[in-house]
């Protein structure tokens, strides 16, 4: 697991047991819900949009701030920022702060997975990371980038878990042939798709030299943001042997958790990006997991193994294959549908109980040690 560092020791101001009401940006959502569970921390309630399409928050807006002020006594913006103005959003925590509210910002993200012209999140990054009165991130890797960029020590803050409390480990059959997975959802700006799949049927041949029998589930929206690229997906896979491509509707919850649980290993296919929320719900299935050597998905658990993708197919499927040979390797016996697998599950939900009371006690102990600053 990512070590978590501590949050500044609380002062004398505020002590442990002092109610704090934080408004989070965005408020509904796991991760966020997972950092604020720890006792005597309650969230503000942000307005909710009017339709069900996502829409920026309407909390993070300076009138809406001012009019609140006696309804929060702390600001933490997560993401949801991209179509926001460097001006706005610099308006935002001056008036945060003109209402004594401390503001945290978590950098989730270096490089935005929904975005492919990295400028202007680049720029609201100066302004965020800057502006707020502390920074949390979720690697080792990623607080020492946000040191090297703008010289602010981040508290870092592994990353939650993701299966809810109490969901069961999906029932699922094993298989004598090593079940690989690539989900491609629907091909947003940070999925390398067609390199990705290019790269997997390789590996799929290089595995198959070295004695290792595996078939690849690629699974992909019905409705993408690139068709050009569904084609070529299309095409890859309609050439592999091992290969089969899988295309449907969003999958709930509950269905992504039961085809994530079939697989031995799944394969990210990310071109850039930072850190996964889909990694931590594959560690907490005990799925396998294999990563581009971007970002510091590789720091989220000791258990990822990384590869590479250049501009030759056979090295990048040659570093796919080792890596997927890697994992295959370290997990052993805990392949999908068997008992050893059940067993990992169980092992890794009493780890998360422990270390998610962890992460929302150093936000609880950040909370209060802001908020007792602020008001010395």
């Amino acid at each position: 697991m990512q070590q978590t560092v501590a949050a500044p020791a609380r002062t004398d101001a505020l002590d442990v047991g002092h109610e704090v009401t934080v408004l989070s940006v965005p408020a509904a959502h796991p991760y966020v819900r997972s950092v604020t569970a720890a006792p005597g921390i309650t969230s503000a309630l942000e307005p909710t949009a009017s339709t069900d399409v996502w829409a920026p928050s309407a909390a993070l807006d300076p009138a809406w701030i001012v009019e609140h002020a006696d309804d929060a006594d702390l600001l933490h913006i997560h993401f949801g920022t991209e179509s926001f103005s460097v001006q706005h959003l610099a308006s935002c925590l001056a008036a945060a702060h003109r209402v004594s509210w401390p503001v945290v910002f978590t950098v989730h993200d270096l490089d935005h997975p929904q975005l492919a012209d990295q400028s202007h999140y680049r720029d609201q990054l100066d302004v965020l990371v800057a502006g707020s009165d502390a920074v949390v991130t979720l690697t080792a890797g990623a607080a020492d980038e946000v040191r090297r960029r703008w010289g602010r020590i981040a508290v870092v803050s592994a990353h939650p878990s993701i299966l809810p409390v109490g969901a069961p480990l999906p029932r699922v059959f094993p298989s004598d042939e090593v079940r690989i997975g690539m989900h491609l959802k629907d091909l947003r700006p940070n999925v390398d798709a067609v390199a990705m799949v290019r790269a997997l049927a390789d590996a799929l041949a290089q595995l198959g030299q070295r004695g290792i029998t595996a078939d690849a589930e690629v699974r992909m929206h019905r409705e993408v943001r690139d068709p050009a690229a569904r084609e070529a997906v299309r095409e890859v896979a309609a050439n592999s042997e091992r290969m089969v491509l899988i295309e449907h509707e969003r999958l709930d919850d509950r269905e992504l958790a039961n085809t994530l649980s079939r697989l031995d290993v799944c394969v990210l296919p990310y071109g850039h990006g930072t850190h996964s929320g889909w990694l931590e719900l594959c560690w907490d299935l005990g799925v396998g997991v294999v990563a581009p050597a971007v970002g510091f998905y590789a720091e989220q658990h000791a258990s990822v193994r990384s590869f590479t993708l250049d501009d030759s197919l056979t090295d990048s499927g040659d570093s796919l294959a080792s890596a997927i040979a890697a994992v295959l390797d370290a997990s052993g016996e805990t392949r999908a549908g068997t008992a050893a697998r059940a067993e990992e599950f169980d092992r890794r939900r009493l780890t998360r109980v422990v270390d998610d009371e962890r992460v929302a006690s150093v936000h609880a102990d950040l909370y209060r040690s802001l908020i007792a600053e602020r008001r010395s």
